[in-house]
């Protein structure tokens, strides 16, 4: 045996999979087709994201969380519908994951040197039913590092376990095929890629330098989604969302290919739920791309008046910030506007400078970088924009400033093949949005949104701009921003367990097989179910991997 276990992927899932081998003295081979510059994968990039509930950082802003809340709107948000057969396990891994994030998770982060921001987002707020989608309160933490400060860790224990021999790096080794002998995982196989020093995140070459097979008592695949590779999210893009864009951006580097997915199906694994994806209608173009296609997602605060490509106010509940899939639904379904790839944020420089987040480590440098009083100073204390913000306002392609709607209507029109928006129409919105901001009783559902964000501490202060009319000068200029829809994530893949165990055509386990994070739909083959409540991707990942290492170290003990 070239070692104990195989782990097939050198993300945030996979290293805490090896986290968890090395430290009870099990020899790993980490394989990865990208170079070291990688390590950590795509979880590098995130934003950091950590769904916790009834949390310390709650209660002290006065939240009142639990766990049966927290379980009620999981429930809500995925709406299992295949009990018997593809959610038979990710039902069980969802109660198991939300039992968590109400209790032991947040002391096994701080375990692992993962701390948290005072402040929580109140992330997918949904489709405004009790029963329904979303977030009932502010359950979104961030790490301090972003998501960078959350692999940072686990990259550690792997680099030190390298050092100890108990580890060994296996970068631009790219897996190929399984190898499954009576009923049992032995191995991999595949081929060397050619040397390339890219830096970290930029597509590297797949140029072909010799083959290879290594063997071991367990392989665990953590190769992550399908985010990259635009033909796979289109083949498997759900009818019930209706069609795909014919133009996308991408919100995740280009090795977040998918090729496992169909690798693990051809050694018999069972996959479910591939017609269940989560990608976000609030992508913008990255004036300063590094993988091809990059996008960058706006995590709106409630303000920002939606319209879509022909200039008409989105429906409820497809408000800023609150249902993903809902939007992007009607976006793809309805006849007159599915034909078209984009839709639009009016806004003006008092909403953007309070409510604009961006998503990803490099777009939060002061949080990444784990300075306070930057924080403090750019995001709570500080007049403007953050810095990147304000850079994609001067140089983004999707962003257009004016004084008036007639104006901005104007630079709107010249980012589209064709002029498609009335700016008469657009006035008209605005100004009928704007009544509704006279006084503090509103029929408008956006507008009793804002004030009912702006009741919790933590969204006055630093996330929801104060009531104003969007044509009021004081609050200028008027900003236009179009929007594309940014790929992301599979929520189905193989199915496993709750060893995260890999189960075969038959439903039973494979023997000494294992697959945890996105590949496995972050645990069951698709713990979200339709739907996800954010910041629960990232863990997810945690959740899985510890799981499948915890198994796999037991099973070669």
């Amino acid at each position: 045996m070239d070692a104990d276990v195989i782990v097939v992927g050198a993300g945030l899932a996979g290293l805490v999979a090896a986290y968890e081998l090395t430290s009870r003295g099990r020899r790993v081979a980490l394989l990865d087709q990208e170079n070291a510059a990688n390590l950590g994968g795509q979880a590098f990039w995130s934003f950091g994201g950590l769904f916790l509930v009834d949390s310390p950082e709650q209660r002290r802003l006065g939240i009142k969380d639990s766990y049966e809340l927290a379980w009620n709107d999981w429930q809500g948000s995925a709406k299992f519908d295949r009990h018997d057969d593809e959610d038979s396990w990710a039902v069980r891994w969802a109660r198991a994951y939300v039992d968590w994030a109400a209790g032991e998770k947040r002391s096994w982060l701080e375990g692992h040197g993962i701390t948290l921001l005072p402040t929580v987002g109140w992330a997918e707020r949904g489709d405004l039913r009790a029963d329904g989608h979303g977030n009932s309160v502010p359950r979104f933490h961030i790490a301090w590092g972003t998501g960078t400060g959350v692999v940072e860790p686990f990259a550690r224990y792997a680099e030190q376990a390298a050092r100890d021999g108990l580890l060994t790096f296996h970068h631009r080794h790219r897996v190929d095929e399984l190898i499954i002998e009576d009923g049992t995982a032995r191995g991999v196989r595949g081929t060397l890629l050619a040397d390339d020093d890219s830096p970290r995140g930029v597509a590297s070459n797949r140029d072909r330098a010799g083959e290879f097979e290594l063997t071991a008592q367990a392989v665990i695949v953590t190769s992550g989604g399908i985010g990259g590779n635009h033909d796979i999210v289109r083949r498997y893009w759900p009818e019930r969302l209706g069609t795909p864009p014919t133009e996308m951006v991408t919100g995740v580097p280009a090795y977040v290919d998918g090729r496992m997915l169909d690798i693990s199906a051809d050694a018999g694994v069972r996959l479910v739920n591939r017609d269940r994806m989560w990608h976000y209608t609030e992508g913008v173009q990255n004036w300063n791309p590094v993988w091809p296609g990059h996008g960058i997602r706006i995590l709106p605060g409630p303000s920002s008046l939606w319209l879509d490509a022909l200039g008409r106010r989105l429906p409820d509940p497809c408000l800023p910030g609150y249902d993903t899939l809902s939007t992007l639904k009607h976006l793809r379904t309805t006849e007159d506007i599915a034909g078209y790839d984009h839709s639009w944020f009016i806004l003006t420089r008092k909403i953007i400078e309070k409510e604009f987040a961006l998503s990803g480590s490099e777009q939060n440098p002061d949080i990444t970088a784990k300075d306070k009083k930057a924080v403090l100073r750019d995001r709570l204390l500080g007049k403007g924009a953050p810095g990147p913000v304000q850079d994609f306002v001067r140089h983004g392609a999707d962003f257009v400033t004016a004084a008036t709607p007639e104006k901005l209507v104007e630079k709107m029109n010249g980012l589209t093949d064709k002029p498609l928006l009335d700016a008469a129409e657009v006035r008209r919105q605005i100004e009928a949005r704007d009544l509704q901001i006279a006084n503090p009783y509103s029929k408008d559902s956006q507008v009793q949104g804002i004030r009912n964000a702006r009741r919790y501490i933590g969204d006055r202060l630093g996330r929801v701009a104060a009531p104003h009319r969007l044509l009021d000068p004081a609050a200028g200029p008027l900003i236009g921003v179009k929007l594309h829809v940014l790929t992301r994530k599979t929520l189905g893949g193989i199915q496993t367990d709750l060893d995260s165990r890999a189960l075969g055509a038959d439903g039973q386990p494979i023997g000494g097989l294992y697959a945890a994070g996105e590949v496995a739909g972050f645990g069951g083959g698709g713990v979200h179910g339709y739907n996800a409540l954010e910041g629960t991707f990232l863990g997810g990942c945690l959740f899985s991997g510890r799981a499948a290492g915890r198994a796999a170290a037991q099973q070669t003990a």
